[in-house]
């Protein structure tokens, strides 16, 4: 917020239901799955299945801590034993909307190749499915990307 980043994560709006609470307007934070339990305990954590509308979730978000809506992943940013007292270092890393993103080159963007199969004879019996794009994916403004790195005791 200290860098005036976009938040990318809409609020999810109160409504009256038990056991439910919103959540303000947040960044996205990657972060690896061994960090879960600690974010559970954090005070003002708060699971997805208390979010009071399921719509905009995604399967690998658990919750929100005041401006940060977590997104776990098995292959989440961890270092080995690089801590002092030798525990794993975490990085967690909080994304403002439009730090970064992809830039199409040459005004070339995807193009999806299909050709279906021949069945002329038993030699021509393929297809072809192919991907054919110019861009690249680029930080654009890093002073909008945070890196928070933790340990677990």
């Amino acid at each position: 917020m200290g860098n005036d980043a976009y938040t990318i994560m809409d609020v999810v709006e109160a409504q009256d239901k038990f056991g439910t609470s919103p959540t303000r307007p947040s960044y996205l934070v990657y972060a690896h799955t061994n960090m879960f339990s600690s974010l559970q305990n954090v005070d003002t954590f708060i699971s997805t299945n208390n979010y009071p509308s399921q719509a905009n979730v995604n399967s690998s978000e658990v919750g929100a801590v005041s401006n940060g809506r977590f997104f776990i992943s098995s292959k989440g940013s961890v270092i080995p034993n690089a801590s002092a007292n030798g525990n794993d270092v975490y990085n967690n890393i909080f994304v403002g909307l439009h730090s970064y993103g992809c830039i199409e080159q040459d005004q070339y963007s995807a193009q999806f190749i299909y050709r279906p199969p021949i069945f002329s004879g038993p030699e021509a019996l393929n297809s072809t499915a192919a991907v054919k794009f110019a861009e690249v994916s680029r930080v654009l403004y890093d002073a909008w990307i945070v890196l928070l790195r933790a340990t677990i005791a």
